[in-house]
């Protein structure tokens, strides 16, 4: 049976939130290492947090989540967490 249109349409944008998902988390890690290298220079945690106006959580948990040389799981999912 040939591919109909919206076929090939559900597949390129699950293609696309595929590639979205992967590039927010390089931006992620990213971040998190920028965060890191905040705490190298000003001290804390919580001095960063307070330089770019963000509670001490949120620098906290973006640094625990995503500061690793190892990025999570990519098939890894809100879905799958859920079940």
């Amino acid at each position: 049976m040939p591919n109909s249109s919206w076929r090939k349409r559900v597949a390129d944008e699950k293609k696309r939130q595929k590639d979205l998902q992967d590039e927010l988390r390089a931006s992620a890690i990213r971040r998190a290492q920028a965060l890191l290298d905040g705490v190298a220079e000003l001290g804390s945690q919580a001095a960063v947090a307070r330089e770019i106006g963000v509670s001490t959580t949120a620098v906290q948990n973006a640094i625990k989540d995503y500061g690793t040389a190892t990025a999570p799981p990519s098939q890894s999912t809100t879905e799958d967490q859920n079940k």
